[in-house]
């Protein structure tokens, strides 16, 4: 397999390849459309009596599931390995090879702006797409939404009752770490223990689990219900996620989130001296730059693509509205808490990867802005094209420097997560027994 990200188009055919190769054990079938009438595959290898659930690509802009997914589905095929969880007779592992074709579609560049032997954020954040909250699969139902790809997903939950469910993410910059909807106790030591091999730093603190429970290094659990005020703001209705559905059979959700760039700050659990004025500063950050940003915005609407019609300009109008305040704002019961010597420390690692947070959004904006300028057919927009790029290459070198960034090889980022889960399933399954 190629040391790059797989495409959508070439994760569905070496899934087809797979089935016709292992024709008692893979198989592959449709189990939905998207909005656009793209199909949703599931790829099934084994055959035993308890059910993994694999979801791939559930961001467009997290390219790495999908050439998990195949290295997963080769490694049960083959019998590899002697874990109880990768056996076909004892378990069947269903893969859906990406939750959210139109969104892949939509950045579908990515793949080959990575593709070099040292590829840099600037490429990657030209290229990537990421849908509004209501528009990704997985948090939609959160938002009271339901889309066809979020329908297909709970219909395979409910179909399957699988015992874990493994969702494939990754984050551009930090290291690694998961998410989970209840405690798996075993899974702390290979997590950990794959990643100081692989030299990929664990995420020790991080935005995606901001308030959640941390009973390990780089391991978060949900809170329980009536701990819910302790979640992010945007998350209080989490339990309606495609995350929590498989609690209903009494399956656990492991999010499995590996880096595309580490920074060894990710790992760096001396306290930080100042977080107050860290958080302070990193909030100013990401609503300076998100002004910015709209303001670039702003001066191109009136030819530029309506939102109503053009995810792009829905993204760029949604984070507008409100969305760089929402992160900062975030932060402010941390700020209020956080002193050095106090019970409520926060790491260089924490301060680095809200850092992290604080850097991309503004940059996820300009990338795609520059996109439709480029596309636009008007005598403004190639000034502005050229003024905001010259923005945007400030910016992606900041972030470089800044947390002093190295690429991640894919062939490492795809190692680290299939192990991670590997080990998820193995300890589920050990609860269950």
């Amino acid at each position: 397999m190629p040391d790059r990200y797989l495409t959508v188009a070439e994760v569905a055919d070496s899934a087809r390849r797979l089935a016709s190769r292992f024709p008692g054990s893979g198989r592959l079938r449709r189990i939905g459309a998207s909005r656009a009438g793209r199909p949703i595959l599931m790829l099934s290898v084994g055959h035993g009596p308890h059910h993994v659930l694999v979801v791939a690509r559930p961001h467009p802009d997290e390219p790495v599931g999908g050439t998990t997914a195949l290295a997963l589905a080769e490694q049960v095929a083959r019998g590899e390995g002697p874990s109880p969880a990768t056996d076909p007779s004892r378990t069947t592992w269903n893969i859906v090879l990406c939750l959210d074709p139109d969104g892949a579609a939509l950045g579908a560049g990515v793949e080959a702006a990575t593709a070099g032997p040292a590829p840099t954020v600037h490429d990657y954040y030209r290229t990537a797409f990421r849908p509004i909250a209501r528009e990704q699969p997985e948090w939609a139902p959160i938002e009271s939404y339901r889309l066809p790809e979020s329908q297909a997903l709970f219909d395979v939950i409910d179909e399957l009752r699988p015992f874990v469910q493994c969702s494939l993410h990754s984050v551009e910059a930090g290291g690694a770490w998961v998410q989970l909807t209840r405690p798996l106790p075993e899974l702390a030591l290979p997590f950990r223990t794959s990643a100081a091999r692989l030299g990929i730093p664990v995420q020790h603190g991080t935005f995606d689990a901001l308030y959640w429970e941390n009973p390990a290094p780089g391991i978060h659990v949900l809170p329980p219900p009536e701990s819910a005020a302790r979640l992010a703001a945007g998350s209080e209705n989490i339990a309606r996620s495609t995350w929590c559905a498989p609690q209903r059979y009494g399956g656990v959700t492991a999010i499995v989130e590996v880096p595309m760039w580490a920074t060894d700050l990710a790992d760096d659990l001396a306290p930080h001296p100042a977080p107050a004025i860290a958080l302070s500063d990193l909030a100013q950050l990401v609503r300076e730059g998100g002004r910015q940003v709209t303001t670039f915005l702003e001066k191109s609407r009136a030819f530029l693509p309506p939102p109503e019609a053009d995810p792009s300009s829905r993204v760029l109008e949604w984070m507008a509205d409100g969305l760089y305040d929402l992160v900062a704002t975030s932060w402010e019961p941390l700020a209020r808490t956080s002193h050095p010597d106090g019970p409520c420390r926060l790491t260089t690692a924490h301060i680095s990867a809200l850092d992290a947070v604080a850097r991309r959004q503004p940059l996820r904006a300009a990338g795609l802005l520059l996109r439709l300028l480029r596309a636009a057919d008007d005598p403004a927009a190639p000034a502005l094209h050229r003024a905001l790029d010259g923005l945007f290459t400030t910016w992606c070198g900041d972030f470089e420097r800044t947390l002093r960034l190295r690429w991640v090889p894919v062939r490492h980022q795809v190692e680290l997560q299939a192990r991670t889960v590997v080990a998820a399933a193995e300890s589920a399954l050990a609860v269950g027994r």
